[in-house]
């Protein structure tokens, strides 16, 4: 699966991911390149947050990222939001799949091995 998003999927995705709704292109900063990342994440914006969940938890280089350095971005509908990201490991990931869109939340779950829940608090 790592092969499968790193050269199939994420190249594709990240080209229209941020214009589509109940989708995000997430930016990290990297761990050890401090190069900047973008990852194509589905989830929803509640309130002054945008609620996702990674399928592979602590394992994708994405939430790597964000433990090393919280401060992140987030393209929604063309428009680019700076925030803080939370990984919330003792948050219901399949609950909180519920609430997000359904497409997305279908390919977290047959794909997932390790649900992990992470809130970006937006910056006002």
């Amino acid at each position: 699966m790592t092969w499968y998003h790193r050269h199939i999927a994420n190249p594709l995705m990240r080209r229209v991911v941020g214009h589509l709704p109940g989708q995000a292109l997430l930016e990290t900063t990297g761990r050890r390149t401090g190069l900047t990342r973008r990852t194509p994440v589905g989830g929803r914006c509640i309130g002054g947050s945008f609620w996702m969940v990674s399928d592979h938890g602590l394992a994708s280089a994405f939430v790597r990222n964000i433990e090393a350095n919280a401060r992140v971005r987030l393209q929604i509908r063309s428009c680019w939001y700076a925030g803080t990201a939370h990984l919330l490991p003792d948050d219901d990931a399949e609950a909180r799949l519920r609430r997000l869109p359904r497409f997305n939340s279908w390919n977290v779950r047959m794909l997932g091995t390790d649900l992990l829940t992470i809130r970006v608090d937006l910056d006002d």
